[in-house]
C-alpha cells in the first residue's frame, strides 16, 4: 500500500497534470486559442476522417489501446478527449516532449492507486510518443499487457519506423489523413461564427487551401486574420501573403521530410534540374540540415550517375566538404551546383546493380574459396601472372573461382561509361 505522503504527492502531481483538461472540458476560459475553443466534444461534431469513421465508433463502443498517427492538426489529441468523454473515463495527458520516465511512473502510480482504492478507470494519453526512446517505450509494456489503464498515443511519424515492435503489437494503429479543403472550410466557418466576423467569410476557402490539411493551423491563421480591419481585408492578396509568408510547413522528422527528399532524388534521377531545384529550395526554406542534403547527393552520385560521369562523385564529395566548412546561407549555392550537375549528367545505375548482384550471390552460396593463384599463402600463388609485365598491361587469366560463372556487372551505354567499356573490350579482347 502506498504511504500517505506518496499518496498526497501523487495527488498534487495529478492535479497539476489535469489542469489543462479542466479548461478543455468546461471551456470556461474565453482566452483559449480559437483551435482549443472549437475542439469538438463528440464524434458527431468531429470533421473529416470519413474513411475511418467506423473504426472510431468502435473505439467508443469497445475501448482498446490505440495510437493515432498522421500529420499535425488532423484530430489526434481531439479524438483522445472525445473517447475520454464518451466512455466516461478521466484522461491524463502526458507529453513525451517535456517529461520523462520518472514523471511518467509517478502518473501511472497515481492512476493505479485510484483504480485500486476507488475503482476509478483512467486513460493515459501520451502525445508525441515517438519522442520516447526504446527503453522509455518498453516501460509501458507491462501496464498495457495487464490492462492497468486505457492507453492512447499520438505521433506525427510513421509508427513502424519510429516505435518499437513490442509496443506496436499491443495497440491498434489508426492513420489520420490531412483534412480536405471542404472539411477545413466547414471548420473555418465555425471559427468565423465564434469570432462574430462575417466579413471573414470571403477568406475561408483561401485559408483552407493554404493550410495543408491542418485544422489547428487553419484556425490559428484565421485568428491572425481577425486582427485585420475591414478596409485592410480589401486587399486579399497582400493579406494572405503576410499571413502565410512564414507559415510554410516542413518537419525534418515527419512525413513531409521524407516526401520532399524523395521527390528531390527522383527529380535528379529523372534529369529534371528545375524539379530538383524546387525541392532543394523547399528543404532549405524549411530548415533542413544542409549536410543531410549533401550526403544524399554523394549517395546519388554513385547510385544513379555512376560510371556515366564519374566526376559526379568528386563534385558531390567536394560539395559536402564545402557545406561543412561554410554553412548556410552560402552553402545553398554549392548545393545548387551539385544538384544541377547531377541532374544534367548522363545516368547509369550499373555499379549499384553490380554490387547488389554480387552480394546476393554471396548470400545464396556457401563460403567461396579464393583460387590458389590469387591467394596470398597458397603454394599455387607462384602461378599468378602480373598484368603490368605484359603488353597493354593485361594478360588473360581467370579471377572468378572455377565454379562461379556469373556476370555481375552489366554496363550501360551512357556517357563516359560507354567509352570506358569500349576501351576495356579492346584491351581484354572481349
Amino acid at each position: 500500500m502506498t504511504s500517505t505522503i506518496d499518496t498526497v504527492q501523487n495527488a498534487i502531481f495529478l492535479v497539476n497534470t489535469t489542469m489543462q483538461l479542466d479548461a478543455f472540458s468546461q471551456n470556461i476560459d474565453h482566452d483559449l486559442p480559437l483551435a482549443a475553443k472549437l475542439r469538438p466534444k463528440s464524434l458527431t461534431d468531429f470533421f473529416g476522417q470519413t474513411g475511418i469513421r467506423s473504426q472510431l465508433e468502435k473505439l467508443v463502443s469497445h475501448p482498446r489501446h490505440v495510437i493515432f498517427w498522421g500529420p499535425p492538426g488532423t484530430g489526434k489529441t481531439t479524438l483522445a478527449h472525445i473517447i475520454s468523454s464518451q466512455i466516461g473515463r478521466e484522461i491524463q495527458v502526458f507529453s513525451a516532449v517535456t517529461s520523462g520516465i520518472p514523471e511518467l511512473k509517478r502518473l501511472i502510480q497515481t492512476m493505479m492507486d485510484q483504480r485500486r482504492e476507488f475503482g476509478k478507470e483512467s486513460i493515459l494519453f501520451i502525445d508525441e510518443i515517438h519522442r520516447f526512446n526504446k527503453s522509455q517505450q518498453d516501460a509501458l509494456l507491462p501496464y498495457l499487457e495487464n490492462g492497468d489503464f486505457l492507453f492512447i498515443g499520438a505521433t506525427t511519424e510513421y509508427p513502424h519506423t519510429s516505435l518499437n515492435k513490442a509496443l506496436i503489437s499491443r495497440v491498434s494503429l489508426i492513420e489520420l489523413k490531412q483534412l480536405k479543403v471542404e472539411e477545413l472550410t466547414e471548420i473555418l466557418h465555425r471559427g468565423i461564427n465564434d469570432l462574430e466576423r462575417p466579413d471573414l467569410e470571403d477568406y475561408a476557402t483561401d485559408l483552407a487551401k493554404l493550410s495543408n490539411g491542418d485544422a489547428r493551423f487553419a484556425l490559428n491563421q484565421l485568428a491572425r486574420l481577425s486582427a485585420f480591419n475591414k478596409s485592410e481585408l480589401q486587399n486579399k492578396e497582400e493579406v494572405l501573403k503576410e499571413i502565410f509568408e512564414h507559415a510554410r510547413q516542413y518537419d525534418r522528422n515527419a512525413n513531409r521530410h521524407y516526401d520532399v527528399i524523395s521527390a528531390f532524388i527522383k527529380s535528379i534521377r529523372g534529369s529534371d534540374p528545375d524539379g530538383a531545384l524546387l525541392y532543394l529550395a523547399i528543404m532549405l526554406d524549411g530548415g533542413e540540415d544542409p549536410e543531410f542534403i549533401a550526403r544524399r547527393l554523394m549517395i546519388l552520385a554513385s547510385e544513379d550517375v555512376g560510371l556515366a560521369n564519374s566526376q559526379a562523385l568528386q563534385v558531390t564529395t567536394n560539395a559536402h566538404y564545402v557545406v561543412k566548412q561554410i554553412g548556410m546561407p552560402e552553402a545553398r549555392i554549392t548545393l545548387s551546383h551539385a544538384t544541377v550537375f547531377l541532374a544534367l549528367s548522363p545516368k547509369s545505375n550499373s555499379v549499384y546493380k553490380a554490387v547488389d548482384s554480387a552480394i546476393d550471390y554471396v548470400k545464396k552460396n556457401p563460403t567461396i574459396e579464393v583460387p590458389g593463384h590469387l591467394s596470398n599463402v597458397s603454394p599455387e600463388k607462384k602461378n599468378y601472372r602480373y598484368p603490368h609485365s605484359y603488353s597493354g598491361h593485361w594478360i588473360d587469366q581467370r579471377y572468378l573461382p572455377i565454379d562461379v560463372n556469373e556476370s555481375f556487372y552489366k554496363s550501360s551505354t551512357n556517357g563516359s561509361e560507354k567509352v570506358m567499356v569500349e576501351n576495356w573490350k579492346v584491351v581484354t579482347k572481349k
